[in-house]
């Protein structure tokens, strides 16, 4: 590892990104032997991302789009009563 990778690594870190998409992302960018390494260290985690490459969109069967899920939610804000706490001093 050099300092260049170090310094990277520090930055990805202090993004706080999931682990596993951390794995997957390394599996993407290996080298053959670094690639066989991580295969061998999180098989289902390759075989998951094996999957959704060649799923459109990287949807697995059953799976809602992150779009869509975003959509749903804001539907469901949208359909709440309004409370009492949740009114500005402004509209009193």
């Amino acid at each position: 590892m050099s300092l260049y990778d170090y310094e990277i690594g520090r930055g990805y870190a202090s993004q706080d990104p999931p682990f596993y998409a951390l794995i997957q992302a390394a599996m993407r960018g290996a080298d053959t032997r670094n690639g066989v390494l991580l295969r061998n260290a999180f098989p289902a985690t390759w075989d998951e991302l094996q999957a959704r490459y060649n799923a459109p969109g990287g949807l697995l069967a059953g799976e809602t789009s992150l779009d869509e899920l975003a959509r749903r939610r804001r539907a469901l804000a949208d359909e709440q009563p309004e409370t009492d706490s949740s009114r500005s001093l402004k509209e009193d």
